[in-house]
């Protein structure tokens, strides 16, 4: 007998699945069949997205609440499409596009023509899914960078030089100690004690 799976996706921790959980669940998906992630849309290597293709059997339906959920990368929406519809021989449902059905196809219910309007439509949403996920990055760069040119700073602060640097530094300039050892005295990398010089002048 055929079973209903669900999936979600959202970025990151900090956004919501609630809004996908409910659709999947008012559309009659069980609770334990819905798989989430909280991974990026750049690729399928996700660990509950992996899980789902394991369980996912012939004649299953897989539903998603639209195409941006299943992935962002053009390519790889497709393929993974048609590895899934084909090759597993699972129908897909995408809720916020009725076109988007492939049970009706898997029945004879669509023409021809609606089969490659189905198509296109799905290249389309597939196009636009990579398209914003590359101006989101975009975006980000552009925020970035303008706050680098404000002055803001990114990463761990910088560790402040010790008023003991001095002292350090004119042992190590003397030839007493060697680099290493100046900055174990400093409790820091090489790398820091050798900005610290640099910066010293």
């Amino acid at each position: 007998m055929a079973t209903v799976y669900g999936y979600a996706r959202v970025s990151s921790r900090d956004q919501n699945l609630n809004r996908q959980l409910d659709a999947l669940g008012a559309y009659g998906v069980g609770s334990a069949n819905i798989y989430a992630d909280h991974a990026s849309g750049k690729d399928f290597d996700r660990p509950r997205y992996r899980e789902l293709l394991h369980v996912l059997g012939d004649g299953d339906v897989l539903v998603v609440l639209s195409i941006d959920r299943l992935g962002r990368n053009y390519s790889e929406i497709l393929e993974e499409w048609r590895r899934i519809t084909k090759e597993l021989g699972v129908a897909i449902v995408v809720l916020d596009m009725p076109l988007l059905d492939t049970r009706a196809r898997a029945s004879g219910a669509l023409d021809v023509t609606n089969v490659l309007i189905a198509d296109i439509v799905l290249q389309l949403l597939s196009y636009v899914a990579q398209v914003e996920r590359e101006n989101i990055h975009r975006r980000q760069a552009e925020g970035i960078a303008a706050a680098r040119a404000r002055g803001v700073r990114f990463g761990r602060p910088r560790k402040p030089c010790p008023p003991q640097f001095e002292l350090v530094r004119d042992s190590y300039e003397a030839g007493d100690i060697t680099r290493s050892q100046a900055a174990k005295c400093l409790g820091v990398c090489v790398g820091t004690f050798d900005r610290w010089m640099r910066e010293a002048g």
